[in-house]
């Protein structure tokens, strides 16, 4: 679904060059959750960035579905990121003069999908992750977990390839945390998404099948969840002791 190969992009101001990704490779398949974590400037946020196209990357490839993200004019990436890519955010970024369904129904009039065809897919969503009750009220009526899961349904009204996540649980309290990797696990589940998260997290991060964690710009470990959910957090937790560092990332 998703193929990184030999990814590299450098910062440069005047004569001064500042490598932030150097080499990366890796892939996401059809139907994984997967996340990222890694010390503060270890590269998570600029890899979304690139990911999601928002910048260029110096050298490597990004495939999404077998197709080339680099050298697209403007136009032909709008409709990528509308279409076939998925935005979740650590603040929400619901407008707030639309209610919860509106939200979730933007993705397809911006589209100009047909009206019922949108309106149905809403409501199923809305029923997915338990937020029909709330469907006409506005984000300032809501809680953050109620916020991040209308954040999550709007993110695949198109049924993207991929579902890209920046700190999705940063501003929640636990409870509002595990709704919305509820929301997530759910959307794998029972329609077979693909999820990548950035994260600092590792309790949202153990939920996930596979965790790639960078150090200065580099992959420094791939971990898979083999056994359960707990183990798992304790594998990240001391893999993340070992780099040491500034674990709330402030890219």
């Amino acid at each position: 679904m998703l193929q990184v190969t030999h990814l590299s992009k450098t910062y440069r101001t005047g004569a001064a060059s500042f490598p932030v990704l150097k080499d990366l490779s890796f892939h996401v398949r059809k139907g994984e959750f997967v996340a990222v974590m890694g010390p503060s400037g270890s590269g998570k946020t600029t890899l979304l960035n690139c990911l999601s196209c928002f910048i260029p990357h110096d050298g490597g490839q990004i495939l999404l579905n077998g197709d080339p993200l680099a050298g697209l004019s403007e136009d032909r990436l709008a409709r990528i990121r509308n279409r076939h890519l998925g935005f979740v955010f650590q603040d929400f970024m619901l407008l707030d003069g639309l209610t919860v369904f509106e939200n979730i129904c933007l993705p397809q009039v911006i589209a100009k999908k047909p009206v019922l065809q949108m309106e149905e897919t809403a409501r199923r969503l809305c029923g997915l992750f338990g937020i029909g009750k709330i469907e006409g009220k506005y984000p300032a009526e809501i809680s953050g977990g109620e916020k991040q899961r209308t954040a999550v349904a709007r993110a695949l009204m198109n049924r993207p390839y991929i579902i890209l996540a920046d700190e999705p649980t940063g501003n929640l309290d636990s409870r509002s945390c595990r709704a919305v990797i509820d929301a997530f696990l759910t959307a794998k589940r029972d329609l077979n998404s693909t999820i990548l998260m950035v994260t600092h997290d590792s309790y949202a991060a153990s939920f996930c099948d596979r965790v790639i964690v960078l150090k200065d710009g580099a992959i420094h470990q791939e971990l898979t969840r083999e056994s359960g959910r707990r183990e798992f957090m304790d594998e990240l937790l001391n893999v993340l002791r070992e780099l040491g560092g500034d674990l709330d990332d402030a890219e």
